[in-house]
């Protein structure tokens, strides 16, 4: 039996990001693009009162937010696949965040910023002319790009797309994301220079299988087995969609295999959240399907 968990899962992700402080914020400064000099000192989680239960993070998010001892806000987001939607959402919590600000009574001026730090366990981008494994989006003067605003600031890190250049490194940005792309149930023994670190060596402590009741390893495995689901459900509908295009020989008939490929997709996951027992509301809203839509689909199951 493995000794270690997924790091990028659901319940493991949480215990460790979302449970201790010390350990969030060490991950924000080893891995956002922070302007010279600034550093987060110390960190302080929303309450559940703030922040609303996502019934459906099991096919896409799991999220942390805190704020630092500036006012500053953060969002920590776990992505196990990838779809354009992703992106819009991140922008939109992060808006969300932003915006809330006034709702306390603060002034324009009395703003703070607002980072989102996506992790993406699959390729988001591709960009010919770039093959890193992190995209930052602010917003910036299009004739003048050396001014950038970063009242609201999106990070992508693309997991699968990192290579350690050096395994002997002790510099905490590569060993925490050596942590996340490293760790999981095959792990069998850990490279000492990640265990002299004190907060891996909490992380890793933190996700060995031993911790977890076997209540916990079964969600664990739930997750797991949904995920898959859910990517082979996205693959699917992607090549289905590029071969009824190809069939029609025409740009026209790529974009219609595309969209009843993407149709499939979304009916699929109302299907699973349905037998979730999820509210028809909540899951059009989710799945971007009309309510009449799902209540057709229910009537099938």
């Amino acid at each position: 039996m493995s000794k270690y968990l997924n790091p990028k899962v659901d319940l493991t992700f949480k215990k460790v990001f979302g449970e201790h402080e010390n350990l969030v914020k060490s991950l924000l400064n080893a891995l956002l693009p922070l302007p010279e000099g600034m550093t987060i000192e110390k960190v302080e989680y929303l309450t559940s009162e703030n922040v609303p239960e996502n019934p459906a993070k099991k096919y896409s998010i799991v999220d942390v937010r805190c704020t630092d001892n500036k006012g500053r806000g953060f969002i920590v987001e776990m992505q196990n696949y990838w779809n354009k939607e992703f992106f819009s959402r991140t922008l939109f919590n992060a808006a969300s965040m932003y915006s809330k600000q006034l709702a306390k009574g603060n002034p324009f001026e009395k703003l703070k910023e607002v980072y989102a730090l996506a992790l993406v366990n699959d390729e988001a981008f591709d960009y010919a002319d770039d093959n890193g494994y992190m995209q930052e989006f602010y917003i910036i003067n299009k004739k003048h790009t050396d001014d950038i605003h970063r009242d609201i600031s999106l990070i992508f890190i693309e997991l699968q797309k990192y290579k350690p250049k050096d395994r002997g490194s002790r510099a905490i940005k590569e060993l925490w994301l050596r942590f996340l792309t490293e760790i999981n149930e095959q792990t069998e023994k850990v490279d000492a220079v990640m265990l002299e670190n004190p907060e891996i060596s909490q992380a890793l402590e933190i996700v060995e299988r031993s911790a977890y009741s076997d209540g916990d390893l079964y969600a664990y495995e739930d997750y797991l087995l949904e995920v898959m689901t859910q990517r082979n459900s996205v693959v699917n509908a992607r090549n289905e969609g590029e071969e009824i295009g190809f069939e029609k020989g025409e740009a026209k008939g790529r974009e219609e295999g595309e969209k009843l490929g993407i149709e499939k997709s979304r009916k699929e996951t109302a299907i699973a959240m349905l037998k979730k027992g999820l509210p028809v509301e909540l899951i059009a809203e989710i799945s971007q399907l009309s309510v009449e839509k799902i209540e057709k689909l229910k009537e099938t199951l």
